[in-house]
């Protein structure tokens, strides 16, 4: 049974914060572990609610500070059920829309049974619906990001200045979602219960998914209603 609902101000207060066939071994860690996938380095804030937690983050760039040198396409290969929560945020996007399903099926794989999914998408009804009302062009400035001016270009198609400084293709977006395909998404991987969140941001969407019913105390960390 899919559940849904919207939640207000989970997501709007982050916190400062390939060794081929290694990857089996589960990763050994005290207390509860977020696996941040594809974050690119642990300077990058995330969500508030996990600042207590052991952060460690995947990710394809051998060159960063990530913990797991992995595409996220092959998660499967990591040891089942060890992580308490997956933090995925403007990632999943990067994927072709038939890779999305791998990836998903190696979030619930990695996922302890009592764990979740949080997952920040572009929200591509948002951008179209201001693109048209306001009359804007392709190329101009939807917002202003820490990194410059992002185009509606670029929320489409990728942000132009870091695929052409690095050379690097993975950074081009390769599909995009709305509330009703993203939840459709993770209810084809498995996760029986999903919230898409408010946020404050008007051209992305953040959701919420759970391989079963939220525990308590999961309820009390993210703010949720009872279920």
């Amino acid at each position: 049974m899919l559940l849904v609902d919207v939640i207000k101000g989970i997501f709007n207060k982050p916190v400062k914060t390939e060794s081929p066939g290694a990857h089996a071994a589960a990763v050994a860690v005290s207390g509860p572990a977020v696996l941040n996938v594809g974050g690119g380095n642990k300077k990058i804030a995330i969500s508030e609610h996990y600042q207590n937690w052991n952060h460690l983050l995947l990710d394809i760039d051998p060159d960063g500070d990530a913990d797991i040198i992995l595409d996220a396409r092959k998660l499967q290969t990591l040891a089942v059920g060890q992580f308490d929560a997956i933090y995925c945020s403007h990632n999943l996007e990067h994927y072709f829309h038939h890779d999305v399903r791998t990836v998903l099926a190696g979030f619930h794989h990695v996922l302890k049974a009592d764990g979740f999914a949080e997952i920040h998408v572009p929200d591509m009804r948002g951008v179209m619906k201001h693109f048209i009302q306001t009359g804007m062009e392709i190329e101009d400035v939807l917002y202003e990001s820490p990194g410059g001016p992002i185009t509606v270009l670029d929320v489409i198609y990728g942000w132009g200045k870091q695929i052409e400084k690095t050379g690097v293709d993975f950074y081009a977006h390769k599909t995009g979602f709305t509330e009703a395909s993203l939840m459709a998404a993770l209810q084809r991987a498995g996760f029986a219960h999903v919230w898409i969140a408010e946020s404050s941001d008007p051209f992305a969407i953040g959701a919420l998914a759970f391989k079963q019913r939220p525990t308590p105390a999961q309820i009390a960390l993210l703010g949720l209603p009872q279920v």
